[in-house]
């Protein structure tokens, strides 16, 4: 028998009343991505009353734009980065265990060109001789797996990797381009769906500490040394602040924060690179990969990778220095790069322009570097620090870089480093901490069994939880008896959603916009599944939940709308098309 958590829940307005009330914070965290939420539940568990803000929505720009790895980075290797590496893998084996429901083991396949390429120029930049990359071959990326095998040996049970020669690569591969002369298979893991968990962490952590406040759409406007300005980006509304502590975890806008101003004549401390990716419709492509992700480097030396995703395929990336981090989108350029990469591995499988549903790009908030090359900077985290000066009474700690991966272990860092500025203590730790609905999740043998007693306790089909199951871990037992309650009905334009289960998003994860729901609460937007009367409906939906006005319905349509192809590609949906069958375009079908 489960224990039943008691979930306190307040509105949105209510701990905006609750901000208004405070004149002082010990900790304000200003970045919802998912280094600043890691930050604001390490501080919350050990009881401090942190306020964290972040402008969008949690996890909508960098965090929501990864290429949906949980890996501990195996070319970190040729730079010499083990620490780096041992620390991803570490926090890898922590998700697997710890969010069992979206994170899982993924077999990678490397396809290899020669045997012993590649190693002079891997000796030069492992010296920071050389920075130009060049394509390994099967005797530099056997050692570099060989120590990878025993980083994980250390951490968890995942299977270790193996070397295939010529005949077993084509038995497994045949549709590889003729130059793959070898392969290399090992684990590492993946994601589901990064942008929930970031939710998740928030509840969780909001549960845990009723003093703490996370509050999305809420920016950090001005300062005056002493205090700082917010303001609710949906009202225009300003609260004032009086922090002891800042936490800059915005990320690619770290520099911009610190120009507010917060730390006078602040240094530059990010040189973020562009990072894009492609969501293709290829049932040819998703027949080779069957359930296997393949690392592959492209003819530039690039590595990219293509795995198996919501029955489509992701495809990526790119690496590609930029210095404003606003309206980040994939160029024309960058999409013909990626799809004449794939053409490389799979020459025999045509995907064009046509096939891509959706693409997304994210700034990776790197440190400042003046290396030539992007895959030299390190994917490694640190913490710079701003002590108060004649210019202001607080404290700022900024969070430069950091993997996805990582983001457990250097929220845990951060918070560590707050808790001696505030002469606090650590009181509890997250290494075996569960996340939301992770929580309780049973092994893959017992799955099967907890759907089928779920589906006999709540009156709904095995095929119906298990979705919902899918969709929510252990949460989905709290939709499932709102559902028992209330009953539900599909929706008109999408018959594996409900009503009753999109009201309870709405309701209990924080939906602000139209865009959370679609793009970030489900995977809706990426996996293609778009129309727009399916948009039209859940935003009908919306309207009533949230008592918006026809006009601000229109408007969230619109925009939404705009933001899908000006940020993802996707073209050719009109407002006009509401009429539209179900089912009969998808979204991106050029």
């Amino acid at each position: 028998m489960r224990k039943q958590e008691v979930v306190v829940k307040r509105s949105r307005e209510e701990k905006l009343a609750a901000l208004r009330q405070r004149n002082r914070a010990p900790v304000l965290i200003v970045g919802g991505g998912i280094n600043g939420i890691s930050t604001f539940r390490e501080l919350a568990l050990q009881g401090i009353p942190v306020v964290l803000v972040e402008k969008d929505d949690w996890c909508q720009a960098a965090s929501g734009a990864l290429s949906r790895m949980i890996h501990g980075g195996l070319r970190y290797l040729e730079t010499g980065e083990f620490d780096l590496v041992r620390e991803s893998v570490q926090e890898r084996d922590r998700l697997l265990k710890n969010a069992p429901h979206y994170v899982s083991p993924l077999r990678t396949t490397v396809p290899i060109d020669s045997w012993g390429g590649g190693l002079v120029n891997a000796s030069k930049r492992f010296l920071r001789l050389g920075e130009k990359p060049t394509r390994r071959g099967a005797l530099l990326i056997k050692t570099g797996l060989s120590l990878y095998d025993f980083y994980t040996r250390q951490q968890g049970k995942m299977p270790r990797h193996r070397l295939n020669n010529t005949a077993e690569t084509r038995a497994r591969w045949p549709g590889f381009a003729v130059w793959v002369k070898y392969s290399a298979t090992y684990y590492d893991a993946w994601i589901k769906a990064p942008e929930r968990l970031g939710v998740e962490l928030v509840l969780d952590t909001e549960n845990s500490n009723r003093d703490a406040l996370a509050l999305n759409y809420v920016s950090l406007v001005e300062s005056d040394g002493e205090r700082v300005t917010l303001r609710d980006n949906l009202t225009d509304a300003l609260f004032t602040l009086e922090p002891h502590v800042i936490v800059n975890a915005t990320g690619a806008w770290i520099d911009r924060l610190n120009q507010q101003p917060l730390p006078a004549d602040p240094p530059k401390l990010i040189g973020g690179t562009k990072g894009s990716h492609l969501i293709i419709d290829s049932p040819a492509l998703l027949a080779e990969l069957r359930d296997e992700m393949v690392y592959y480097e492209n003819q530039d030396g690039r590595v990219c990778i293509m795995f198996p995703w919501y029955g489509k395929v992701l495809v990526g990336s790119t690496d590609i220095r930029v210095d404003d981090p606003e309206n980040i989108a994939c160029s024309a350029e960058e999409q013909r790069y990626i799809l004449e990469s794939l053409h490389f591995i799979f020459p025999h499988i045509n995907v064009s322009d046509d096939d891509v549903l959706y693409t997304f790009s994210g700034v990776r908030p790197l440190p400042a570097s003046d290396t030539e090359v992007s895959g030299r900077i390190t994917r490694n985290h640190s913490l710079v620090y701003f002590p108060p000066d004649a210019t202001r009474d607080f404290s700022v700690l900024n969070l430069v870089g950091g993997k996805w991966t990582t983001f457990r272990r250097f929220g845990e860092q951060a918070a560590d480093r707050v808790l001696k500025l505030l002469g606090e203590k650590r009181l509890r730790s997250t290494v075996d901490m569960a996340i939301g609905g992770g929580r309780n999740f049973p092994c893959q043998e017992r799955l099967p069994v907890w759907i089928r007693e779920l589906s006999e306790k709540y009156r709904l089909t095995e095929r119906r939880v298990a979705l919902l199951v899918d969709r929510y871990g252990t949460r989905a037992e709290p939709l499932l008896r709102l559902i028992n309650e209330r009953d539900e009905q599909p929706l008109q334009h999408h018959a594996d959603y409900s009503d009753t289960e999109l009201c309870w998003l709405i309701h209990e994860e924080q939906v602000v916009m139209l865009e959370d729901l679609l793009l970030r609460r489900t995977a809706l937007g990426i996996s293609g599944q778009l129309t727009p009367p399916l948009m039209a409906e859940i935003a009908h939906l919306m309207a009533q939940e949230m008592q918006w006005s026809d006009a601000h319905r229109q408007q969230q349509l619109e925009m939404t709308l705009a933001r899908l192809a000006r940020l993802h590609g996707v073209s050719g949906l009109r407002l006009a098309s509401h009429t539209q069958p179900a089912g009969e375009k998808h979204v991106g079908q050029r």
